[in-house]
């Protein structure tokens, strides 16, 4: 029996469908937690109860750019797009992995937790981009084929 491993033009390649359809569904998944959830629950737990509308519309304009790029992120094809995609979204977890920081002195144990989802979210985001990105096909040995007239 002899053990050989694979060699670079032999290597399976894994499959892009089940990562494509994780990060759709964590993408979705976030930008309602964000957009909704996160007004809602801060309000619940914060004792100055503030205004539900007033952050959701504050939400609203803080996930313009991602809207935008929902498209390209739950299409997952455009290794391009989804390298801005990236980008963006890691500028979201910083912001994020901050807000999470700065809260925990004075924050009650319930709002912590309303960041700390919000964070794992986008982590995980972070994560399937950069999966699928690695499965995706190269961008650099692509060989186009010429326009037929």
């Amino acid at each position: 029996m002899t053990d050989q491993k694979p060699t670079k033009a032999t290597k399976l390649k894994k499959p892009i469908a089940p990562v494509r359809q994780r990060l759709f569904y964590t993408w979705l998944l976030w930008v309602a937690y964000r957009l909704l959830g996160l007004p809602v629950l801060i309000s619940t737990f914060n004792p100055m109860s503030p205004n539900v509308v007033g952050g959701i519309a504050w939400q609203a304009l803080w996930l313009i750019p991602a809207l935008i790029l929902s498209p390209w992120i739950l299409r997952g094809r455009s290794p391009y797009a989804l390298l801005v995609g990236s980008m963006f979204t890691l500028v979201y977890l910083g912001a994020s992995g901050v807000v999470l920081f700065t809260r925990a002195y004075g924050s009650s144990w319930a709002e912590l937790g309303v960041y700390l989802v919000d964070f794992l979210l986008l982590l995980t985001i972070n994560v399937w981009l950069f999966v699928l990105l690695k499965r995706l096909p190269s961008m650099n040995n692509v060989v186009k084929q010429p326009r037929s007239r």
